[in-house]
């Protein structure tokens, strides 16, 4: 959510930023914005200057008590009585012009950052930067469900049984290998300094729409019926919320956090749900990083936050690269955002495993998350980051890892995590 002082002294400036995520709809919104602000601050000063005039009425009555003048008294009574009905009217509007005004504001995209490239969706991404060589062996690498039931770690069938489409069984080697990268992510992360927490794996609703944008919360929650909860779609939303309402010391920036949870997503809107594959389904689990931190700082931190991506893919050597999303593709509390995305030498060509963000104060404004400083309390920044998310992390692994006989390399940095294994080949039967 921008700042209401953008549409009272710039809004033609937000309508711009409007155009270039391709929102036209929402450019009549600014103006009944700007219209509704000032009607609200009116309706508060008169209600002010109401309050002053009862508080001097008020002050004349016992003066005129004093005097004995009765008559005086019960006039004036009278007329405090009808301004004391004018102000509750007043208040009235006030609070409906300010629902009003911020259900809105809610809707009103954040201010991308200036070098944010300008298209319509995610066809329009813009590559930054590739790490690692692309290899393409010389024999063919099957479907990664096909590899991974090859080797006795994959049951989707079950699950259909279970839990229907878009879930799964891993097991044997591959879900170590799946617990394996998890466990080490997480110490990847905190030895670049960042504090491990586990969080709740729902959240109520106001820190669901604290945290994203409508159409994001309509695609991707699952709501717990009867109760005012959802299930976590990213541990970002936990915890960011978790800071919901508090007033942070300004020495005690950056927060730096990692955290681990299952994730839940309905994919609605999304390109479908694979039949036998991993790469798109309605759980999976995830490390990821959280940083709230001084808006000036912002940039620098989001910058060092998707390299750790890059870094951890590359100590695994799969090869990545960096992809900038367009203006049309960012989610509405988006200020700026990039992809990283792994090489599949089965499909010559790169798939998303990561994507860091930074929201600006977007998601303070809306939790009402601040920073204590020497000027008073200010607005912090928030930005969050996939350090991996499996099994579709694991996939890049699979793929990079397989060789000509099904069997799969471990990556030395994952062998510790899986007691010292070495290659994952088909169980004896």
């Amino acid at each position: 959510m921008i700042d209401i002082k953008l549409i009272r002294e710039e809004k033609e400036l937000v309508k711009d930023n409007i155009r270039k995520k391709f929102q036209d709809e929402k450019l009549p919104l600014v103006d009944e914005i700007y219209q509704l602000d000032i009607d609200f601050r009116k309706a508060k000063k008169d209600a002010d200057n109401l309050r002053n005039e009862k508080n001097k009425l008020s002050e004349k009555i016992g003066d005129l008590m004093r005097q004995g003048l009765k008559e005086e008294v019960t006039a004036i009574k009278e007329q405090v009585g009808k301004i004391s009905f004018q102000i509750a009217n007043l208040e009235h509007q006030e609070e409906k012009l300010e629902s009003e005004i911020k259900e809105k504001m809610m809707v009103i995209p954040q201010m991308i950052d200036d070098s944010v490239p300008i298209g319509k969706d995610d066809t329009e991404n813009v590559e930054i930067e590739k790490f690692g060589e692309p290899v393409v062996p010389d024999y063919e690498i099957p479907y990664h469900a096909d590899i991974c039931e090859a080797l006795n770690g994959l049951d989707k069938e079950s699950a259909g049984r279970t839990s229907g489409n878009g879930f799964y069984y891993l097991m044997g080697d591959i879900a170590r290998l799946h617990s394996a990268m998890l466990s080490y992510a997480r110490d990847f992360m905190i030895n670049k300094g960042f504090t491990y927490c586990v969080p709740p794996f729902m959240i109520r609703s106001d820190v669901v729409t604290g945290v994203m944008s409508f159409a994001e919360m309509e695609n991707m929650m699952y709501k717990i019926e009867g109760e005012d909860l959802y299930l976590i779609g990213t541990s970002e939303h936990s915890m960011i919320g978790r800071f919901k309402d508090q007033i942070i010391k300004e020495e005690s920036l950056p927060i730096m956090l990692t955290s681990y949870s299952p994730c839940f997503r309905k994919e609605v809107g999304a390109h479908g749900l694979e039949e036998r594959g991993l790469y798109r389904v309605h759980q999976f689990e995830k490390q990821e990083m959280v940083v709230l931190c001084k808006p000036e700082d912002a940039m620098e931190w989001y910058n060092k936050m998707w390299s750790y991506t890059v870094e951890f893919f590359r100590s695994l050597d799969v090869p990545v690269r960096t992809l900038e999303c367009c203006s049309g593709d960012l989610a509405d509390l988006k200020v700026k955002s990039c992809d990283v995305e792994a090489w599949s030498p089965r499909q010559k060509k790169y798939f998303e495993v990561g994507s860091c963000s930074t929201l600006g104060d977007a998601q303070a404004r809306r939790l009402g998350i601040r920073m204590k400083t020497s000027s008073g309390n200010k607005y912090i920044a928030t930005l969050n980051n996939t350090v991996i998310a499996s099994p579709r992390g694991m996939i890049a692994v699979i793929e990079n890892n397989v060789n000509a006989d099904g069997t799969v390399n471990i990556p030395k940095v994952l062998q510790p995590y899986m007691g010292g294994l070495e290659v994952i080949k088909p169980k004896q039967k």
